[in-house]
């Protein structure tokens, strides 16, 4: 008896102990839902900037450090509505300063992003940590110093914030970011904190994909490039932070510094349209002739339009005859970051000419330029001006465009011509293919640059190789219809292998040839 009597007993109790069980899980289930309304109303309060609803919740005895789904507490939430007084009054109630949430992003990172020194120093004297980093490695000075909040940084600084510490991505320090970002003040009180000035982010290789591979599919033409590899000084380059270079340079940075490829400070700051930060680098000796990436800081400038620092340059001694031996990565036409035979063996003049630059011209000529130097195929700065591709793959493109691929203006290429015979153009001559400045002009339908070379003494029936005058070049089975409205002669698309429209039926630009008919021009 006694055994069945013992174990009714104990299941008995042992049902009793699993409702009792229930009963707690449904207690305990009440209060996680109770406390989680109280938490989100928690959140909604300090989303509101309502201190009286916090205030009166944290009597309530609400959790303050209660995590949300992604880890962030009601102290993240009061720092990221830069709200001093909430936060103030969550850590008087017990909120955790040091608390991350699940990408390792503590207040202190959203304090610092609102450049809130006051809300920096609270959370600090509460006990948060100056070196908090986040998962990918961003401490909380490296992003007081891209925000630009110099007091924060220096109560960072204060606090025993490390100053050298690199992000895991790219390997950057807290000088570069607040380089990159233009900030001075933070540049220079990271400087004074022992701040490594040659410091140098990860170099890494990029596949470059031009037109003709997303167009054509052409991989072949693909190539790689190294980026990365930045010093603190050539971030100021490339973001004209002027006043930060200075201070760099003070410190005991290289004026000559270059990344990977061989670009140089100053062709950095040329090529990003920092004009200012440029000319000071020259100031500082500079090397206004480094080319050790294919182009020098006059064909920058040149592709800039900055004709303030082409004549300061200039002045500094640059060569203004050094050709391009590379392709440069500033995309005024489409394919110029492909490397194209338009760019590469040009000079600055050239340059200038091919990208309607007429004061850059002169300028360039004032500064002795050879303003009679060609293109490898002959092509002269009057025939890059009227448009003139120069070389096998520009030609297959037909007409040179620029800034973006679109057609520049007419007036823009009768200035520009007009500058180029003003500074001794052979209006007559011609490139390897026989082409004249007056060919390409009245391929295009430039009736004022036609009346132009006209003027100035352009035979008007001169051939090119193929046997065609300008005007024989406009006559039907002699054109090609281009994407883009132009139209070139037969000669220069005999090798075409890109998609064209059909052969023109009818005269192209027939206004030209009637122009070209009144001056004096045959078949």
């Amino acid at each position: 008896m006694t055994g069945p009597v013992v174990s009714g007993i104990s299941r008995t109790l042992g049902a009793r102990s699993m409702v009792a069980r229930t009963i707690l899980i449904a207690l305990f289930v009440q209060a996680a839902l109770v406390a989680a309304g109280a938490d989100a109303r928690l959140i909604k309060s300090i989303r509101s900037k309502d201190v009286d609803a916090v205030r009166a919740l944290i009597k309530q005895r609400v959790d303050v450090n209660a995590p949300q789904g992604d880890g962030a507490t009601a102290l993240h939430w009061a720092a990221h509505v830069d709200d001093l007084a909430i936060a103030d009054l969550l850590i008087r109630a017990g909120a955790k300063a040091s608390v991350a949430n699940e990408n390792g992003f503590t207040p202190l990172h959203l304090a610092c992003t609102n450049r809130n020194a006051a809300m920096v120093e609270r959370l600090l004297s509460a006990g948060a940590d100056a070196n908090a980093a986040s998962l990918n490695g961003e401490t909380v000075l490296m992003t007081c110093a891209r925000s630009g909040g110099a007091q924060a940084v220096k109560a960072l600084l204060v606090k025993g914030a490390r100053v050298n510490v690199k992000e895991q991505a790219h390997d950057q320090t807290a000088l570069m970011w607040a380089a990159s970002q233009r900030h001075p003040d933070v540049t220079e009180l990271l400087i004074e904190a022992g701040a490594e000035i040659n410091a140098r982010s990860r170099t890494y290789a990029q596949t470059v994909v031009g037109e003709q591979t997303q167009r054509f599919g052409r991989e072949e033409l693909n190539y790689s490039v190294l980026r990365g590899g930045s010093t603190p000084l050539l971030f100021t380059a490339r973001s004209g932070d002027t006043a930060s270079a200075r201070l760099l340079l003070a410190a005991g940075a290289n004026v000559n510094d270059a990344l990977p490829d061989g670009t140089s400070a100053l062709v950095l700051a040329a090529h990003s349209g920092h004009g200012e930060t440029a000319a000071m680098l020259l100031e500082k000796g500079a090397n206004p002739n480094s080319a050790d990436n294919g182009y020098t800081a006059l064909h920058a400038a040149v592709l800039r339009g900055d004709v303030g620092l082409v004549e300061s340059l200039l002045a500094h001694k640059a060569n203004p005859d050094l050709r391009t031996t590379k392709g440069t990565p500033l995309r005024r036409d489409t394919t110029d970051f492909n490397l194209p035979s338009t760019l590469i063996g040009s000079t600055p003049y050239l340059l200038a000419a091919r990208f309607l630059e007429p004061a850059i011209m002169k300028a360039l000529a004032r500064g002795k330029a050879d303003v009679s130097l060609t293109m490898k195929d002959g092509t002269t700065a009057l025939m890059l001006a009227t448009g003139t591709s120069s070389g096998n793959n520009a030609t297959r493109r037909g007409i040179a465009v620029i800034d973006g691929g679109t057609v520049e203006p007419e007036s823009a290429v009768l200035e520009s011509a007009a500058a180029a015979i003003e500074l001794g153009a052979d209006v007559n001559a011609a490139n390897q293919a026989g082409d004249t400045a007056l060919h390409t002009a009245a391929t295009r339908g430039l009736n004022t640059v036609v009346q132009l070379l006209a003027d100035k003494g352009a035979q008007l029936n001169a051939k090119n190789k193929r046997g065609l005058t300008p005007m024989a070049a406009l006559m039907p089975g002699n054109t090609v219809a281009r994407r883009r409205g132009a139209a070139i002669t037969a000669a220069a698309i005999a090798d075409d292998d890109t998609p064209n429209e059909p052969v023109a039926r009818e005269p192209a630009h027939p206004d030209t040839i009637a122009l070209l008919k009144k001056l004096g021009a045959t078949e």
